[in-house]
């Protein structure tokens, strides 16, 4: 009968609305993980995901990728694409425009100061003997962090420590409240940290120092952890275009890390063991702050940085490369057994990425006749300087170019009243005549040149005025910095530099692959999603609602 309708329709909503009232209440606390950890493996190409594959165990690479959510096409969405910045894009879900973190270092527009990333002098080591490798903070970056937002969103009950070899891998994920970040001093062999985050090294920090880990991981030396003949994704063990550790002759396994670590404390970073060191670290750090054992989700920040190490002395297709890889896939099994055992199965939920990848050898390259060589901006200056002095009659109204970013002297043209368009136009006009340049382009006039997508808006992303110089050059693809003679090194736009992993796993992941692209800053909006808090101050990230668990 059509009167008896709104009484069923208010019964309904009502018995609806009861139903949902009781699943509310029945939820006497939030749900959230113990503990998460953010693992970014440095200059990790993604297709070593796969190209090392069958050589996997199960509980480590593989565990992530047979039980958790895979985004196979993530892309870092700015340039340019180094470790400085790719850390800080993961941690804030922003990009250098507005996180104010344009490179590893920049030119301060304003003065002409050559600025790196953390440095603080406001601020000095703890833990270790030299005063310029603590001298760090994150205090240049302008906007909160994810780790951040969890610090404030449990009123500061969570804890968040930052773990590295690397001082900016470890400060920018820890962010501005972190409890600790450490990194490794070369000099002592020590992890340190600054008086940022602290007066003195925790007990248990010292305790780790003290045991001296490097010199027994260095004393067997490095051979590979198979049999050498076993590694047939790799390049032959003795060719060119790799590099070698001071005292050797050539660079084929076994090398000798004794030798070269007298040489260099810094050549330890270049070593498989550099990796295994910051594991060590790392645990030490879960026990010493009862990480995931509190009354609050804790955050763990992980960063592999010898792949980095080696990527860059060795290149991607090396035999050193390879070995590094299949031994950190045995240390992520180890953490994914620690955790398991300390925080508890099901308790914990981890990312995995890559601040960025690489670029391929250029003696690689030309081996097998594909497009690579070198390129210097050095020359470029002072050609630059001589025309636009004859044009404008102004002597080095250009101070440098770095991060592929023309810096010119402001102070200059402006005290001078020289006309700034005239001279950007100039000057790009002159570098897209050059060798070597795809294009080059006026940034603060970006939205009407014609740069096709994405490599437009990664330009846009990349540029921050008071620290970015204002004409971007792209090089063509396959160009190395001329002082890559030997492995490799990123920064460019290209694929094999921006195409990093993603895998989530764990607490509340779906497991699942994702082919649609996604974007590096959409990490950090993905893991406030998951866990109920605010993304970061100036995040732009979207979350990956495909990698959530429904129910």
């Amino acid at each position: 009968m059509p009167g008896m309708r709104p009484k069923l329709i208010i019964i309904f909503l009502f018995g609806g609305f009861a139903s949902f009232s009781q699943t509310i209440s029945s939820a006497n606390t939030l749900a959230r993980p113990k503990l998460v950890v953010g693992i970014v493996v440095d200059q990790m190409r993604w297709d070593y995901l796969y190209r090392y594959y069958d050589r996997y165990g199960n509980g480590g690479f593989k565990r992530l990728l047979n039980g958790g959510f895979s985004c196979e096409n993530t892309m870092i969405n700015y340039i340019p694409s180094v470790t400085g910045v790719g850390h800080t894009v993961i941690y804030t879900g922003s990009v250098p425009a507005i996180s104010g973190i344009t490179g590893n270092d920049w030119v301060e527009q304003l003065t002409g100061r050559t600025l790196y990333c953390t440095s603080d002098s406001t601020v000095h080591g703890v833990g270790g003997v030299s005063e310029f490798e603590g001298s760090m903070s994150p205090r240049n970056l302008l906007i909160t962090t994810i780790t951040d937002e969890l610090r404030m969103a449990t009123n500061f009950q969570s804890r968040v420590v930052g773990v590295s070899l690397k001082d900016r891998a470890s400060v920018f994920p820890a962010g501005h409240a972190a409890n600790g970040a450490f990194w490794l001093e070369d000099a002592s062999g020590n992890f340190i940290t600054s008086s940022y985050y602290m007066s003195q090294l925790p007990a248990w920090a010292t305790r780790f120092n003290e045991r001296k880990l490097i010199d027994s991981f260095i004393s067997g030396g490095w051979s590979t952890i198979y049999p050498i003949n076993s590694y047939k994704q790799s390049d032959q063990d003795n060719v060119p275009y790799e590099g070698r550790f001071t005292g050797e002759q050539q660079t084929t396994f076994p090398h000798n890390l004794r030798q070269a670590y007298a040489a260099s404390k810094a050549s330890f970073r270049n070593t498989p063991y550099g990796n295994s060191f910051t594991l060590a670290f790392a645990k030490a750090a879960l026990e010493g702050y009862q990480l995931g054992r509190g009354n609050a989700t804790d955050f763990l920040t992980i960063n592999f940085a010898s792949t980095d190490g080696v990527g860059h002395m060795f290149g991607t297709n090396s035999i050193e490369i390879e070995d590094t890889y299949l031994r950190l896939d045995k240390n992520l099994e180890d953490l994914f057994k620690t955790l398991d055992a300390k925080v508890g199965k099901n308790e914990w939920l981890v990312f995995l990425t890559a601040d960025h990848g690489a670029a391929h050898a250029v003696g690689y390259m030309k081996e097998h006749n594909l497009p690579g060589d070198y390129f210097s901006t050095a020359p470029l200056v002072d050609s630059l300087n001589r025309q636009l002095n004859q044009k404008f009659q102004s002597g080095n109204l250009v101070r440098s170019i770095s991060n592929d970013k023309v810096n010119f002297d402001l102070n200059k043209i402006f005290s001078s009243s020289l006309d700034f368009d005239n001279i950007k136009t100039f000057v790009v006009e002159f570098l897209q005549r050059q060798p070597g340049i795809t294009m080059a382009v006026d940034i603060d006039k970006i939205g009407a040149s014609p740069i096709p997508e994405p490599i437009k808006t990664m330009i846009a992303n990349g540029y921050y005025f008071k620290r970015c110089g204002s004409v971007q050059i792209i090089p063509n693809s396959g160009l190395l910095d001329g002082y890559y003679k030997t492995g490799t090194g990123h920064s460019r736009w290209n694929p094999y530099d921006t195409h990093i992993p993603l895998i989530l796993y764990g607490w509340h992941v779906q497991q699942g692959t994702l082919n649609r692209r996604v974007n590096m800053s959409d990490i950090s909006p993905t893991i406030a999603t998951l866990l109920h808090i605010q993304m970061p101050s100036g995040s732009v990230g979207q979350p990956i609602i495909e990698a959530i668990k429904t129910k």
